[in-house]
């Protein structure tokens, strides 16, 4: 793929960059190394390698869902300044 003049402007509008005549053509030969290397990496067989999704080897950092504390009526209630036949009495809120 060549790289074109209006190429690199697209993409400098998309990036809502103003360059320059020198900038224009900085960026062209970035452009055109950057897909010759591409290019290149698309060359290797990878037929027999496995597809990853990191680079690293990731394990679930999290830990495991486990309950610790149940729920409690009594307890939870013991606070309530108003309460009746285990629930919690509020103030009414619509007439």
């Amino acid at each position: 793929m060549t790289i074109t003049d209006e190429t690199i402007d697209y993409v400098a509008k998309l990036a809502k960059l103003e360059l320059s005549g020198e900038e224009k053509e900085s960026a062209k030969k970035d452009l055109s190394s950057i897909l010759n290397y591409i290019d290149t990496m698309n060359e290797l067989d990878t037929s027999e390698m496995e597809p990853m999704s990191h680079v690293f080897p990731i394990k679930n950092v999290f830990r495991e869902d486990v309950v610790v504390n149940e729920a409690d009526r009594d307890n939870l209630l013991s606070n309530a300044p108003v309460k009746k036949d285990g629930c919690f009495i509020v103030p009414k809120t619509v007439e």
